[in-house]
């Protein structure tokens, strides 16, 4: 059984029909949902546009088309008496009477579903409630997550985004998608950086023996910063560039997260993640390009620093903020207020009623970083006493407390099919997660 609350099977948030055309951030010719067949997405979208290049960057809603055929595909070709049945609906607790019993699903209309194996796949959580925002809750003004209901921006209206990274950026090409007149937009943030552009550097062009450079450093997150700008210069010296060593770093990045202690994984948060995530997290060249011009024009004006108030008026909002590295505040005035900060894995402040009574019950661990659920093989759920549970299991971007990279397509797919492999009986109890 599939259980799905918005009704948009196999498309989620991130690849649902929008009034803008968003891109993918990673080129067609790695966005395949097999690794059996690599090319599978780059092929799809040839069908329907045959002059699509491996090198494109293509529509998220085509994207949301093609898991769509994916997955009516594996329903057409499912052995016998094996059937995928669909429900919508949102699910608000998972109960488990005793250890050994079966899984119960209770859904938030009061009905009751008894599961042998439950995938928990939910997507990203929702962006935090910033105590600066405190004054604005309710406000019309005011959204606090910006996939929660349209933008609703007018050219007239001058606009604060919280956040600078890959959310400011959607935003901001939706607000300004209609032409000019453009509204002003002013996006902040602690550090004021904004994702660079993909370029077309192959993905296994790094050859250095960087893995046992990596695994010799990764009790130390400086020996392992030092390390990672030691491939760079090692890329960029045989002709290629730095983000084949991001990559090459990526790869190894499970290994190298829990190999860390964990007050390397808090310095690494507190000092280095910033910086990480933007050279990870890259952009569409013709996305960089479109930024760029919207900065010169004025449209655009990002700022690094941090707010310290925000004051709601009759049609607009008053801001207060310090920039990075000075002591004197700033004033904004505004029309409204986006908040852009991103997907909160932090479950002590999770909003979500399946997550907080997974937490209560003990059927699930929040990790003590903040960043999601901690899990052991197969993404087995951790219970309370220690034990990964039995039949229980969670598929999504808050494995990254345990495996750091868990957020990109290839990623997934790895954890998925791994997992498929297992509940089908596939691999031996014994594996683990790579």
């Amino acid at each position: 059984m599939l259980l799905e609350r918005t009704g948009n099977f196999a498309r989620g948030v991130a690849y649902a029909e929008r009034e803008h055309p968003y891109l993918l951030n990673v080129p067609a010719s790695r966005m395949s949902a097999s690794s059996a067949e690599p090319l599978q997405f780059l092929k799809y979208a040839q069908r329907r546009e045959p002059r699509t290049s491996a090198d494109d960057f293509l529509p998220r809603a085509l994207y949301g088309d093609y898991l769509e055929e994916f997955l009516a595909a594996a329903e057409l070709v499912a052995p016998h008496g094996v059937r995928v049945e669909k429900l919508h609906g949102e699910v608000s607790a998972i109960e488990r009477p005793e250890r050994t019993s079966p899984l119960q699903v209770v859904l938030a209309n009061g009905r009751r579903l008894v599961a042998d194996d439950v995938v928990l796949a939910s997507g990203n959580p929702p962006p935090a409630t910033l105590p600066v925002t405190k004054a604005l809750s309710g406000s019309s003004l005011f959204s606090s997550d910006p996939w929660s209901r349209p933008l609703g921006v007018r050219p007239e209206e001058s606009v604060l985004i919280i956040g600078t990274g890959l959310t400011m950026v959607d935003v901001v090409l939706a607000a300004t998608s209609r032409g000019q007149p453009w509204p002003t937009i002013h996006a902040i943030s602690r550090h004021g950086l904004v994702p660079p552009a993909q370029s077309r550097f192959r993905v296994d062009a790094f050859k250095g023996d960087g893995n046992m450079l990596l695994l010799a450093a990764s009790s130390s997150l400086l020996r392992l910063l030092r390390s990672a700008r030691v491939l760079a210069r090692e890329a960029q010296r045989m002709g290629g560039d730095w983000r084949e060593a991001v990559t090459f770093v990526r790869h190894m990045a499970p290994t190298l997260w829990q190999r860390l202690p964990e007050h390397e994984r808090r310095r690494f948060l507190r000092h280095v993640r910033a910086y990480w995530d933007i050279h990870r997290h890259r952009l569409p060249p013709e996305t960089v390009v479109r930024l760029d011009e919207l900065r010169r024009a004025g449209a655009l004006h990002i700022h690094a620093g941090r707010l310290t108030q925000l004051t709601p008026a009759e049609q607009a909002i008053s801001v207060t903020w310090t920039p990075r590295g000075q002591k004197r505040s700033q004033q904004l005035a505004v029309n409204r207020v986006i908040n852009c900060t991103g997907p909160d894995y932090d479950l002590r402040r999770s909003r979500d009623p399946l997550l907080k009574s997974l937490v209560n019950s003990g059927l699930a661990v929040a990790d003590s970083l903040g960043l999601g659920l901690k899990t052991g093989a197969h993404g087995a759920l951790m219970d309370a006493e220690g034990w990964p549970g039995l039949h229980l299991y969670y598929l999504g971007p808050m494995l990254r407390a345990d495996h750091w990279e868990a957020t990109a397509a290839l990623e997934l797919r790895g954890h998925a099919e791994r997992l498929a492999s297992h509940l089908t009986g596939k691999v031996d109890d014994e594996s683990r997660d790579g």
